[in-house]
């Protein structure tokens, strides 16, 4: 067995047992505080702070028109969760950003319980929970640049 396959196997046992303890009921538009509806939260989701991401790329990979996309977009920018701005290689091509207020708006309707998971980091000893964190955004990163690459999958027909 290579070694890829053995971490593959060991991320596939033990993500569900880490979501299952601290997963919680979807939040709802009309019970979040940031009155987030489902697929806004799958929209901001995609995004970064940090790493853009273009609107037409976006649009393609959860499988939306441009035009319903760039209404949420507008909706998402006006209440400051998302910035966006021209492109920088091509200025007809929109780059989306995680804002501050969007990321506060996505960990406050996360499907993952806050408390459970700083009970969870607790039981960590110091330098073992700064492991555990960077291993979780290294794998994000990873998966932010993985999420253009492969299609969105179809629903059978």
């Amino acid at each position: 067995m290579t070694l890829i396959l053995r971490f593959t196997q060991d991320v596939l046992r033990h993500y569900p047992q880490i979501y299952l303890a601290c997963h919680l009921v979807h939040p709802r538009a009309r019970t979040n505080e940031f009155h987030l509806t489902d697929r806004d939260i799958v929209l901001l989701g995609h995004l970064d702070p940090d790493t853009p991401i273009i609107a037409g790329d976006l649009a393609r990979h959860l499988g939306v028109g441009s035009p319903a996309l760039s209404a949420q977009i507008r909706r998402l920018e006006a209440r400051g969760y998302l910035d966006r701005r021209a492109g920088r290689r091509d200025r007809r091509h929109a780059e989306l950003r995680l804002t501050a207020l969007g990321a506060e708006a996505m960990a406050s309707t996360s499907v993952l319980d806050p408390g459970r998971v700083t009970a969870l980091l607790a039981q960590l000893k110091p330098a073992e929970r700064a492991r555990a964190v960077r291993g979780l955004a290294l794998l994000a990163q990873a998966a932010r640049q993985l999420q253009f690459k492969y299609p969105k999958r179809r629903k059978a027909p």
